[in-house]
């Protein structure tokens, strides 16, 4: 198969990169809903990731389903209007309990990564980051078997965590998480032994977060965003936004409360009729495909997980039904 060519990512462009707050967005109507399996009813499709390649968008979320809790679903189709109608590929790189994706071309080994997370009841973090990889996005059975990026053993330091990212800058691959408790964190490794060699773990971020950081490098100069997932008083879902110079520096809060979220509910026209208060678990749109993740803040869109508060209302967690659409920055 003929290798990607390069994306977006030579970063000779000398453009200011502008990304400011106040924001505000128009949502979408529900563009995929869970898909009707008679076998194992499908309560939810969730925890989006998507690259667009020669022509097509490929996408990959969880699914949460009676008989498999968790499992990560891929389509393929030319634009988001056919989404809903594109054909479903469940992945088989591993039985049991594996979802919230992260798909990206890594250049310097010529492949397609797949990051997501694995439960591992022996382990003391029964949570575990995983990856696969294949030549071929297009062909969901081509996917290799899921490897863990600690084999072995927990990484010191590390209490707990749960939704694995991976952003790369020209020397080093980074992986950020999240604890549930107000922490974000990150460990690093050397282009060169990526995707292992991840050792060292340190605070990156300490507010009212929860989950789901998602990172980005900005267009032009270097500078990074994260978009992380936050709870407001009422349990309701929303994104926050931090900025930095660099991967390993430090993130100031750009939009930091559910009053002027990055994407909420205060700031989200919904359509009619509304589908989506919650507005949780995204992935920003790229310029490219490749592991440095880039983002033009001049044409945001943003793909999430929504749902009301009605319809979550006494239904345990993975029984919500999630739906994916996209937000556009509203039209003043």
């Amino acid at each position: 198969m003929r290798h990607p060519s390069p994306t977006h990512t030579d970063h000779k462009d000398t453009g200011m990169a502008s990304i400011e707050p106040p924001f505000s967005w128009t949502l979408s109507r529900p563009l995929v809903s869970p898909a009707q399996r008679p076998d194992d009813r499908c309560f939810s499709v969730k925890d989006p990731t998507a690259v667009f390649y020669r022509g097509r968008w490929h996408l990959f979320c969880t699914i949460r389903s009676v008989k498999r809790t968790h499992q990560i679903e891929y389509l393929s189709f030319p634009d988001w209007e056919s989404a809903g109608s594109a054909p479903r590929r469940i992945l088989t790189v591993r039985d049991g309990y594996f979802c919230a994706p992260q798909v990206f071309y890594f250049r310097p080994h010529k492949k397609w990564y797949l990051i997501y997370q694995v439960g591992e009841p022996g382990r003391k973090l029964g949570l575990q980051p995983a990856f696969s990889t294949t030549d071929n996005i297009a062909d969901p059975d081509s996917w290799s078997p899921a490897k863990l990026l600690f084999p072995q053993e927990d990484p010191a330091g590390v209490g707990g965590w749960i939704d694995f990212w991976v952003i790369s800058d020209r020397r080093k691959a980074y992986l950020f998480f999240t604890s549930l408790d107000g922490r974000m964190w990150r460990m690093w490794t050397s282009l060169q032994e990526f995707p292992m060699g991840f050792r060292d773990c340190r605070l990156a971020l300490q507010a009212d977060i929860f989950e789901a950081s998602h990172t980005y490098r900005l267009k032009g100069p270097e500078r990074y965003l994260t978009v992380v997932e936050a709870q407001g008083a009422a349990g309701r879902r929303y994104y926050k936004a931090y900025t930095a110079g660099r991967l390993d520096g430090s993130w100031l809060p750009l939009a930091d409360s559910e009053a002027r979220p990055f994407a909420g509910a205060s700031n989200v026209r919904p359509p009619d009729p509304p589908w989506a208060d919650n507005i949780s678990h995204g992935e920003l749109l790229r310029s490219g495909f490749d592991e440095t993740l880039i983002i033009d803040p001049a044409r945001l869109r943003f793909l999430i997980q929504g749902v009301t508060d009605r319809q979550k209302t006494g239904k345990p967690y993975g029984e919500i039904p999630w739906r994916l659409g996209l937000l556009d920055p509203a039209q003043e």
